[in-house]
């Protein structure tokens, strides 16, 4: 199917139609540093009409014969594919992902998440088990829950617009997609496919507002008493205001929120699988994953050589005279270089990149050189605040406990890596570490259809993908009869 052209001014999407608002907002496409397009601002009374449409909607389709349910998201997953390259321009205009991560990682990943959330559709059922009492019977139900309300980020669109939306309709739900206003023309992308697909007005709306309307727009969805649940991919700072939202309504919440994330090197490790996994899960998509490697925690023993052969990889991965990373708008670029420089006043020094980039912005675009810290200490900003840009830091350890403990040192814990050939050892200290996945000689960026993702402590609760997925969308109802 045909890809349909981005209006001049992005839309909501209420009950099945766009709609455009007096008021509107700009978004500025980090490539260029300029506006790229403008994007409808909705009110708090646009908010509560989505609510209503999918409130309005759920009666039908939550009886609707999962057979159907399942053909609409795979329709939407083949619509998606056909429009990838033109939905991954729409990504990189607004946030500034460069080709490989939006058109052969973060586009492909979220239409296989799609395709394998709808082939789990027809395999939800319940159960019957056996009660105490002579002569009574029971079954258990699972039923969705009703209308869903999900508030996703900028940095992978199609992803968690995909595991949002999708979980929520896999399961009967209906459901309100509160999009970034740092990507809105990629989540009405999104949301057209499933229109396009056939998916019922009402079903999936698109709500976009100015971010000092943020606050009041999502309260009065998070407060509409039709909005059962809220799931929430983004910062741990937001995270706290939405959870105590969702707690002072009795709403629960499935909360994915910021990383930490920390790859150990062993002694005994492969050091070009290392080197690779290391700078990977640093700089894939400008290092703006909740997943990337922030924290590189090296044995003494190998350190000399690892550091050397992560110094040459860099040199040969990021070509000086080529066009650095793009970070999402200056105040990330701004904090980021903060941060830094921090760090080397407090003596840190550079093992690759530089603090004044000024040079590489000829073009007016907001980009980075990729910086690596060597001689960090637990103590500065650049250990212990999630960066979310082309920044890591290294620090040499002495043993394995210790780099555990460093790992652990973290508010966080969303995903880790362990470098070693000793399988046994990796796995026994994936044990000890603190986080919701541990990846063994792969980077710390890793989400797949057929894994739940999600953290522990400051990083979150609850999960996405799989079968974990789809249950943060259904209740639990038990029926018991007299035989």
């Amino acid at each position: 199917m045909a890809t349909p052209a981005h209006p001049t001014i992005i839309p909501l999407i209420i009950n099945g139609k766009e709609e455009y608002t007096e008021s509107t907002f700009d978004v500025i496409s980090p490539y260029i540093n300029q506006v790229c397009w403008k994007t409808a601002s909705a009110s708090a009374q646009d908010a509560i009409r989505a609510v209503e449409a999918a409130e309005a909607a759920f009666p039908s389709w939550s009886q609707t014969k999962p057979t159907i349910r399942r053909n609409i998201l795979l329709k939407a997953a083949d619509i998606l594919e056909s429009r990838l390259e033109q939905n991954s321009e729409y990504m990189r205009t607004e946030m500034g992902a460069d080709v490989g991560a939006s058109l052969h990682f973060i586009a492909p990943l979220g239409i296989r998440m799609l395709r394998d959330i709808a082939g789990r559709i027809t395999s939800i059922c319940g159960s019957v088990p056996v009660v105490d009492e002579e002569g009574q019977s029971a079954m258990i139900y699972r039923e969705p829950m009703g209308v869903i309300l999900g508030i996703v980020p900028w940095n992978a669109p199609y992803v968690f617009g995909v595991r949002s939306a999708a979980c929520a309709l896999a399961t009967g739900n209906t459901t309100i997609l509160k999009s970034s206003e740092l990507a809105p023309c990629s989540y009405w992308a999104l949301v057209r496919a499933f229109e396009d697909a056939g998916l019922p007005a009402g079903c999936l709306n698109l709500v976009s507002c100015a971010p000092q309307d943020a606050p009041e727009v999502v309260n009065a969805m998070i407060e509409h008493p039709a909005v059962r649940k809220i799931n929430f991919t983004g910062s741990t700072a937001v995270g706290r205001k939405i959870a105590a939202a969702c707690g002072q309504n009795l709403k629960p919440c499935l909360m994915e929120l910021g990383g930490k994330n920390s790859a150990i090197v062993c002694a005994d490790a492969n050091i070009d699988t290392a080197v690779k996994g290391v700078l990977a899960g640093a700089y894939l998509n400008s290092g703006q994953i909740c997943m990337s490697t922030d924290r590189i925690l090296v044995h003494s023993a190998i350190a000399p050589v690892f550091v050397d052969a992560l110094k040459k990889a860099l040199g040969s991965n990021f070509d000086p005279s080529s066009q650095p990373p793009t970070l999402v708008n200056i105040r990330s670029k701004s904090r980021v270089t903060d941060i830094v420089k921090d760090a080397l006043a407090g003596g840190a020094h550079l093992i690759h990149g530089s603090v004044d980039q000024d040079s590489a912005e000829a073009d007016n675009s907001v980009r980075m050189v990729p910086v690596l810290l060597g001689g960090v200490t637990e103590n500065m900003r650049v250990w212990q605040e999630e960066a979310f840009a082309s920044l890591a830091a290294c620090m040499v350890v002495n043993s394995d406990d210790e780099a555990i403990r460093l790992a652990n040192g973290s508010g966080y814990g969303l995903s880790a890596a362990v470098f070693t050939e000793d399988l046994r050892k990796g796995l026994a200290m994936a044990r000890k570490i603190q986080s919701g996945a541990v990846h063994i000689n792969s980077m710390t960026v890793h989400d797949e259809p057929a894994l739940p993702h999600g953290g522990v402590k400051n990083s979150g609760w609850g999960r996405f993908n799989s079968s974990h997925g789809l249950d943060e969308f259904l209740v639990t109802k038990s029926v018991t009869w007299m035989d």
